[in-house]
């Protein structure tokens, strides 16, 4: 099993940021299956059936990015529609007097949102989307081995537990289904 199912299993967040990372590969390799299978898939201590099966699934994300306008930037519908229910999640969620950890957690969290908004983030994404672009930008960082703040490192651990809350909350309703009010 491949990691973007294992982590669509395990964490809705945790699997929405690898495919970003996912996009960001592709489009290093300029959205060209040829380099992809030359000089990253074939990095990949798989068997050729597995090869193959990444081979298609990286050809199905290529195709996509090339039909949906997404060679220079931004995410892939398939993205777009889970970080929309993620934020639909989350106003149910924040609406319903079922979740007060969940509450208590946002309002933390509140702050370093409209922070990050005030600093030029942009005002028009969802504060879901805001949290996973402040992640996966700090997840970027430490890739680089660059410093992050201990103010920074404050906020993104907060960030970071409401997000894996709403995860948590987006599998168990996949799941199990959550009650959100009193009937």
């Amino acid at each position: 099993m491949f990691i973007s199912q294992q982590l669509r299993e395990k964490s809705i967040a945790e699997y929405l940021l690898y495919m970003w990372q996912v996009e960001d590969i592709i489009r290093a390799y300029d959205c060209s299956m040829t380099r992809l299978r030359r000089e990253y898939i074939s990095q990949f201590d798989y068997d050729e059936d597995d090869k193959e099966e990444l081979t298609d699934w990286y050809g199905n994300l290529v195709r996509m990015m090339n039909t949906e306008g997404k060679r220079e930037k931004g995410h892939l519908q398939i993205n777009e529609i889970i970080v929309m229910d993620l934020a639909e999640l989350h106003a149910k969620l924040l609406n319903s007097t079922k979740f007060p950890f969940y509450n208590a957690e946002y309002y933390k969290v509140l702050p370093f949102i409209v922070e990050l908004r005030n600093k030029g983030g942009n005002k028009q994404e969802n504060e879901i989307e805001t949290c996973l672009n402040a992640l996966y930008g700090v997840m970027l960082l430490r890739l680089q081995r660059k410093d992050i703040s201990p103010d920074t490192k404050h906020a993104i651990d907060e960030m970071t537990t409401l997000i894996g809350m709403l995860s948590d909350y987006y599998h168990k309703d996949k799941t199990e289904g959550l009650i959100f009010d009193e009937d």
